[in-house]
């Protein structure tokens, strides 16, 4: 049995893989998706400032915000809960 992702854990990997920094190559391979869905969810974390855009690299960087490491940890808490 194959078990989907859900939207909050689709953007809680790439909240989590843009906590140093990450073009968005690196975003696609390590969060196993396709250009055209990452840019979805970029312009979505983006907009509601979970997510920045570093111009003063040599090539675009996304940053997590404060504001996207706090949403972060609030959700690994959460599945932490269920868990147990």
């Amino acid at each position: 049995m194959v078990l989907r992702r859900d939207r909050m854990e689709i953007a809680s990997d790439i909240l989590d893989i843009c906590q140093g920094g990450a073009n968005k190559t690196r975003i696609v391979y390590q969060a196993n998706l396709n250009f055209k869905t990452v840019n979805a969810y970029i312009d979505l974390l983006t907009a509601k400032g979970l997510l920045v855009v570093d111009l003063s690299a040599p090539s675009k960087l996304y940053r997590t915000t404060e504001k996207g490491s706090s949403l972060l940890e609030d959700i690994k808490w959460v599945r932490d809960i269920l868990r147990d």
